[in-house]
């Protein structure tokens, strides 16, 4: 047999001490009291799918958890060589969507009448918005197929290159870092982590979070504006290019940029001056007030720019707006003038 799986065969023919060895072993992520999050192992690129033929479909060795029900408990599975799965003939008239899964098959538990692991190819609904299979317990999805209509052997078979969605899901051992992979999901526990791809993140109890805590927001204009002479004007801000969290920035409160926790932070000002701008200035205010002189033009032939860094200890609630004073009028100002952010450091 290529697809092995432990715990399941009773003696004689059962458990062999290769199955004891190759499956995996011990306690995986828990999904609750008495279940486990199944899915792929880490390591190469385990289960791959590649075309075989006009309607065939191989899928590589690899090891995986596959959960039954609750009262199944999980079965640990490997595939110890390459399988080869037969791909059925498209519909005449619509599209479907087939899955390639791993599944168990129990005879304590189903009415299937056999007790082995094995690959198959669960055939989707043929439809004109067609869906993936449902599938039934102790079922693995690993792979989806679109199976154009018509599709056949004598027709040139599938297009490899473009049918197949990875739908592998991964697992880890417990807390272990869970690898990318497969369609999002969320946490198990409060203090699970998992790797996305770019950073690693922790599971709050509702929302993926990075695991090192970060607070910023960017805000840009989008329009250009006038300044008038003579006069400080509070910067109003249209939009975000990256904020981590949504209270840091708001069109309602369009000039400010909030601290969403206490600590230190870092707030940069940046402005560039039109030709004409005299005594042109770039200042902070916090909380609306104890205004922080960051830069200063005394006279602008044209794009002359300033920015500026200044360290602020804020508490959380307290808030920083940028405003710009110049003596001359000035008129049709471009947007990308004028930028700012807010970084929190760390804790004060």
């Amino acid at each position: 047999m290529t697809v092995r799986s432990a715990w399941l065969l009773t003696a004689p023919g059962g458990q062999t001490r290769e199955d004891t060895r190759i499956t995996p072993l011990g306690t995986m992520v828990p999904e609750s009291e008495l279940t486990t999050r199944d899915g792929v192992i880490a390591g190469g690129n385990p289960l791959r799918a590649t075309g075989a033929g006009a309607m065939a479909v191989q899928i590589s060795t690899g090891r995986a958890v596959v959960q039954g029900t609750l009262t199944q408990g999980p079965y640990p599975v490997a595939v110890t060589a390459p399988e080869t799965l037969v791909v059925g003939d498209g519909h005449a008239q619509f599209p479907r969507i087939d899955s390639v899964t791993l599944r168990v098959l129990d005879g304590l538990y189903d009415t299937t009448g056999q007790t082995l692991a094995r690959l198959e190819v669960v055939r989707g609904d043929a439809n004109s918005t067609p869906a993936p299979p449902a599938l039934a317990p102790a079922t693995l999805r690993l792979w989806d197929i679109n199976v154009p209509a018509g599709t056949s052997a004598g027709t040139g078979g599938i297009n490899w290159a473009t049918a197949l969605t990875d739908r592998r899901r991964y697992t880890a051992a417990y807390g272990g870092i869970t690898p990318p992979g497969g369609p999002s999901t969320p946490g198990a526990y409060v203090g699970q982590y998992r790797d996305n791809g770019r950073i690693l993140e922790r599971w709050d109890g509702s929302t993926w979070r990075d695991a090192a805590e970060r607070h910023y927001v960017s805000v840009v204009k989008r329009n250009n504006y006038n300044l008038a002479a003579n006069n400080y004007t509070t910067v109003s801000w249209d939009t975000t290019d990256a904020m981590t969290d949504t209270s840091m920035w708001s069109p309602g409160a369009a000039s400010r940029l909030v601290a969403p926790v206490a600590g230190l932070y870092t707030v940069f000002a940046h402005q560039t001056w039109p030709n004409g701008a005299k005594g042109a200035r770039t200042r902070l205010l916090v909380n609306g007030g104890n205004d922080f002189q960051m830069a200063y033009v005394a006279d602008s032939n044209g794009g002359q720019a300033n920015a500026a860094g200044r360290p602020l200890v804020l508490r959380a609630g307290d808030y920083v707006e940028m405003s710009i004073y110049t003596q001359v009028a000035q008129n049709d100002v471009p947007a990308a003038y004028s930028k700012a952010a807010l970084i929190w450091q760390g804790p004060a």
